[in-house]
């Protein structure tokens, strides 16, 4: 037997493909090397822009989640000029966007997506890949038997940097995340500060903030050793007495990098999510770039009809819908970081002019808000 599709993954990438899937008369299977639901685990926090939570309602996964909306973000650059703010009521939302644990999104998509119709290999890591003609034979490990698909879609997992056609930066930065209770209601305000070692988020979430906190390896290394008063009043230093804090949680800390494939398709192979790019959390733009890597995925697959879906013409079309969104979310990311991760006096100058440019100009700020909201459609 051969599948339509197979997806590599069962995490919320993996799953919101399969959810774009199932009414459009597909065979979809769903491999993945961990047991059903093992997502559901998962403590990180994701920010998801307006245009995720749309597509999140049409997959019909938002009714049970627990969200909390971002009604404004403050922007600024820490011991120099230049700060805006983007308000949800100026450009006519509830909500800029919602904050959710990515286990809760993990478990909401799975009991949509349910058992009707879909078969699920659990347990089952893909061991190799070999593309014929007409489909795609995919060797497991274990005891499980080779499948057949005609389109294998990779949804999870990093990107091997020895993989072809793969480009890397490393920004010679950890994050350090954890959740921390303010002392005032959040009132549903984001901040966002730029730092020589890197930006500073907090994330409204519940009644805490989530926040992810960049700096260098050994800076990382620091931050998360202090105490936990010590962290609280370093926090609140870096954001200039902004927000009071009252309690911390454990931190974490991990690398970031950037990392992509140059060319997201291959024969009858397509790579979403952080299988295709791994971006910096400046923005929190990178699930939310691979839920538009989803639903064009799935519009693409749609519009092939009576086409083969794993064909040349299929991939290509998705290519083309996907190129100037992908590379300009990239491309912006790693902007970001590069021009506002530093103590340069000149770039801070034109980092603050920058600012007060936003928070003087409606319009180019109402035009950035709708692009991180919706990405490059937020232009046409």
């Amino acid at each position: 037997m051969t599948h339509d599709v197979l997806i590599v993954g069962a995490g919320p990438v993996g799953m919101a493909l399969a959810l774009a899937l199932r009414h459009r008369g597909l065979d979809v299977a769903l491999v993945d090397s961990r047991a059903r639901g093992a997502s559901g685990g998962d403590p990180r926090v994701l920010a998801l822009s307006l245009g995720s939570c749309q597509t999140l309602r049409r997959l019909g996964a938002w009714d049970t989640l627990d969200t909390t909306p971002i009604r404004r973000i403050h922007v600024s650059q820490e011991a120099a000029f230049g700060r805006t703010q983007i308000d949800a009521a100026e450009l006519g939302v509830d909500a800029l966007g919602q904050v959710v644990r990515a286990g809760d999104l993990a478990l909401a998509l799975d009991r949509t997506l349910g058992v009707d119709g879909l078969t699920v290999i659990e347990g089952s890591r893909v061991a190799s890949l070999e593309t014929g003609g007409d489909d795609v034979v995919v060797s497991l490990d274990g005891a499980q038997a080779a499948v057949r698909a005609r389109l294998v879609a990779c949804a999870e997992g990093g990107i091997e940097e020895s993989a072809p056609d793969v480009f890397s930066r490393d920004y010679h930065q950890h994050a350090v995340i954890t959740l921390a209770t303010p002392e005032r209601p959040h009132e549903h305000r984001a901040f966002e500060r730029f730092t020589a070692g890197g930006p500073l988020a907090l994330l409204p979430f519940g009644s805490r903030y989530a926040v992810v906190h960049t700096a260098s390896p050994d800076a990382a290394e620091h931050l998360a050793a202090l105490d936990d008063v010590e962290y609280m009043a370093e926090v609140e230093r870096r954001l200039a007495g902004r927000v009071r804090l009252s309690r911390v949680e454990p931190r974490l800390r991990f690398p970031l990098m950037l990392r992509y494939r140059r060319a997201p398709v291959g024969a009858r192979t397509v790579w979403i999510g952080n299988a295709a790019q791994t971006l910096h959390p400046v923005a929190g733009q990178g699930f939310n770039l691979a839920l538009r890597d989803v639903w064009a995925l799935a519009s693409a697959i749609s519009e092939s009809a009576a086409e083969d879906v794993g064909s040349a013409a299929v991939l290509a079309r998705y290519a083309r819908a996907r190129r100037i969104d992908r590379s300009a979310t990239i491309g912006v990311t790693d902007a970001m970081v590069r021009l506002f991760s530093n103590d340069i006096g000149p770039l801070a100058v034109l980092r603050g002019a920058g600012l007060l440019t936003l928070d003087a100009c409606p319009p180019l700020r109402g035009l950035l808000a709708r692009t991180m909201m919706f990405g490059a459609r937020a232009w046409s």
